[in-house]
């Protein structure tokens, strides 16, 4: 006996469900895989879950009666961690989906269920949330974007990666990294401390430091030691496929790793923190209306007479919401090479501007993009323990 369209949709969409859990997208456990589980259990047609709900049911909190953002905040993730699998499969088709506004778990598109289940499912590794790796996980990026230029259904450019698309340059992404010298206690080594020093930012650094102030930096040893901010992965994946349509080269390489050759010779995309900029970060605020503030927590607009400020350092562990700032840039430079910033004051900032520059542009972004002159870009991104949860475009325009 044939199925009826309501049967159907049901056996593909607990099909679709089935397949994400081998796969592992909503995790193996976890609050995550909870409301991953009882959105699914509720099925593909029914009345979308209210916040209190879901408090109640998978957070434990009876007594939620208004707006709960503990709710909204994991809501957001399993969206977003969604949109990441299908993304990375280049899936085309029938798709499951948490629809905007709605507390509840749809199938969008078309497709069997047996179709849909009988492709193996893919090996999906959890997210730790780490703030720093060690300088290896450089090649682990690199690794991971090159699997991702290698899907299907490139994305395409936007007005503002076209003239990296058309370049004949090389092109370099460099990401913002961090370097960390050591205080190694020979005697006691539960003593010994890393140290993060904005103004040592290599071995020759440190030496000079030394040199200079021997009482201050004495003690310190190179530890052979970098680390990258976690959002860095996040704006990669999001602007890998836009620029590797050529399929030229593409190397990547660390802030610290930059020189002057590179920057002379190669195309530069800078993807990482405000902070992370090292060298780029004179060349990149020469000629701008923006400059850092007194914390690189802080950027200065000039032209305006503001100060933009992220809260994200002292609000990420509460629950309440911040706001993290994203910049972005387009210039050439002394040679006459194509520079890109993509930067945030903070971690949100950078995961939330990243896949807005790498789709469609806001309208007066897009506009000042389409022109021949360098411009540049503010964001400011709303944020609620490390999520991104909004973001609006506060300025677009030339630069100096």
């Amino acid at each position: 006996m044939a199925l009826g369209t309501d049967d159907q949709a049901a056996r593909t969409f607990e099909a679709e469900v089935a397949r994400l859990r081998a796969a592992n997208v909503p995790g193996e456990s976890g609050r995550l895989r909870e409301l991953f589980d009882f959105l699914a259990a509720r099925g593909p047609a029914a009345d979308p879950a209210s916040q209190a709900e879901i408090a109640d049911v998978v957070f434990g909190q009876p007594d939620v009666a208004g707006d709960d953002a503990t709710v909204r905040v994991y809501i957001h993730r399993l969206r977003k961690r969604l949109d990441d699998h299908y993304a990375a499969r280049g899936q085309h088709g029938g798709r499951l989906t948490v629809p905007a506004g709605a507390y509840a778990l749809r199938f969008a598109g078309e497709g069997p269920a047996e179709a849909v289940a009988a492709e193996p499912p893919a090996a999906t590794a959890r997210r730790p949330r780490l703030w720093w790796v060690a300088a290896a996980a450089v090649l682990l990026i690199g690794a991971f974007a090159a699997g991702r230029w290698l899907a299907p259904g490139e994305p395409t450019a936007n007005a503002f990666w076209q003239p990296f698309v058309a370049s004949s340059r090389p092109l370099t992404i460099v990401l913002g990294d961090y370097y960390l010298y050591g205080e190694i206690d020979p005697l006691v080594p539960q003593r010994s401390r890393l140290i993060r020093d904005f103004s040592v930012n290599s071995p020759a650094d440190l030496a000079l430091a030394q040199q200079a102030e021997p009482d201050r930096y004495g003690a310190g040893e190179d530890v052979g030691l970098n680390y990258l901010p976690f959002s860095s992965a996040y704006g990669l994946t999001a602007l890998a496929p836009v620029l590797a349509q050529r399929h030229r080269p593409i190397r990547i390489l660390a802030a610290s790793q930059l020189d002057a050759d590179t920057l002379r010779n190669d195309d530069i995309v800078y993807v990482g923190l405000v902070s992370g900029m090292g060298m780029l970060q004179d060349p990149a605020f020469a000629h701008s209306s923006f400059a850092v503030g007194d914390s690189y927590d802080e950027l200065d607009d000039t032209k305006a007479g503001k100060s933009y400020v992220s809260d994200e350092a002292r609000q990420l562990v509460t629950s309440a919401m911040y706001r993290d700032y994203g910049y972005v840039a387009r210039f050439h430079s002394a040679s006459g090479g194509l520079v890109a910033v993509v930067a945030g004051t903070r971690e949100t900032g950078l995961r939330g501007t990243s896949p807005i520059v790498a789709g469609k542009l806001p309208a007066q972004l897009d506009a000042v993009a389409r022109g021949k002159g360098d411009f540049e870009a503010l964001f400011e991104v709303t944020g609620q323990k490390g999520a991104d949860l909004a973001h609006r475009l506060l300025v677009a325009r030339a630069r100096r």
